[in-house]
């Protein structure tokens, strides 16, 4: 297949290495808003140059990748399903919540398949947590536990920009809750703290923040994160219910050390960023795109998926914001 990538930074790069080292990838297009930059990679990589999107969406490419800034996202997306080209979009698909609304109603107008990055959807322990929460294995499941504690802080200059903490990091977990439960978030009780550098609190955002989401079967989800979790990068998700437990990231990478005397684990190495600790799971979401733009299978992870993570986020925020409970019945959606 030959792919074209939009957006060489941080996340754009990983994606075009991670694309290179896939069996399908025969051909790899890259552009950046930056062209020195994206000839740089392109030459490092072995990739083709193209000096734009319009140009990249007409060389006859068999899909599209979008890993640019977020800010470019709603344009390029937009590109990519007016071009006709099998689209694969890192979250967010757009800044705000009106124009997700828009960009939702046109994939959902559109016959053009549009795959929204949400990684952890790939990942195996989340899936085998999916299937003992739905497949009644844990019986009935009362409470979740659910962490993003990234081990150092973003760039200051990314953190206005991100869209808070809540937008840029916790929807993640808010899109897994979703995945892993097969249930809707009905309410949001939200707060945050700064306690590190006062560039957050200057943008507006948080370094640590956690919510309380009901869930509309009753379950109650505890969500977490920090920039600040100097033992390593942690994600996990644990699952209570009636006839048992389960965890995702209870591994020999956990970013823990226990208290009691005698315990030695975790015996393996902690994780330090997001793309190390979900390397395999950026692969199979990569390969599931080529499935979806080969029109093997459907979109696994769909604009309105997004939106409603999405707008659970908004209601975490205005919750901070406002100190009160949330009901996401007054966020706005289709």
């Amino acid at each position: 297949m030959r792919i074209g990538l939009a957006g060489v930074g941080r996340i754009g790069a990983f994606h075009a290495e991670t694309l290179l080292g896939l069996d399908f990838v025969h051909e790899l297009v890259v552009t950046d808003a930056d062209p020195g930059a994206g000839r740089e990679v392109a030459d490092r990589l072995g990739a083709e140059w193209s000096p734009d999107a319009d140009a990249l969406l007409s060389s006859g490419v068999d899909g599209f990748v979008i890993a640019a800034a977020t800010p470019a996202h709603a344009t390029l997306l937009r590109q990519g399903i007016a071009a006709g080209v099998p689209t694969f979009c890192e979250k967010p698909v757009a800044a705000t919540l009106a124009e997700t609304i828009d960009l939702a109603k046109l994939a959902a107008s559109s016959d053009v398949p549009v795959h929204v990055g949400f990684q952890r959807r790939f990942d195996r322990g989340y899936r085998r947590l999916a299937e003992a929460v739905q497949g009644g294995e844990l019986g009935v499941v009362h409470s979740i536990r659910a962490a993003t504690h990234d081990q150092s802080p973003p760039p200051a200059a990314y953190v206005p920009t991100s869209g808070g903490i809540f937008r840029d990091c916790n929807v993640h977990d808010f899109d897994i809750l979703r995945f892993v439960t097969g249930r809707e978030v009905v309410s949001v009780y939200a707060t945050g703290a700064n306690k590190g550098e006062p560039f957050f609190g200057e943008a507006g955002d948080v370094d640590t923040a956690a919510a309380v989401l009901t869930l509309d079967d009753d379950t109650l989800a505890l969500v977490s994160s920090t920039r600040y979790n100097g033992a390593g990068h942690d994600v996990r998700m644990e699952a209570h219910g009636s006839e048992g437990a389960m965890a995702v990231g209870l591994d020999d990478s956990l970013a823990f050390r226990s208290a009691e005397e005698g315990v030695d684990f975790p015996h393996g190495s902690q994780h330090r960023s997001f793309m190390e600790r979900f390397l395999p799971a950026y692969r199979a979401e990569l390969t599931a795109f080529a499935e979806v733009a080969r029109g093997d299978r459907a979109t696994p992870c769909s604009v309105e998926d997004a939106l409603q993570a999405f707008r659970v986020a908004e209601a975490c925020e205005l919750s901070r914001h406002e100190g009160r409970p949330v009901r996401l019945e007054e966020i706005e959606t289709l």
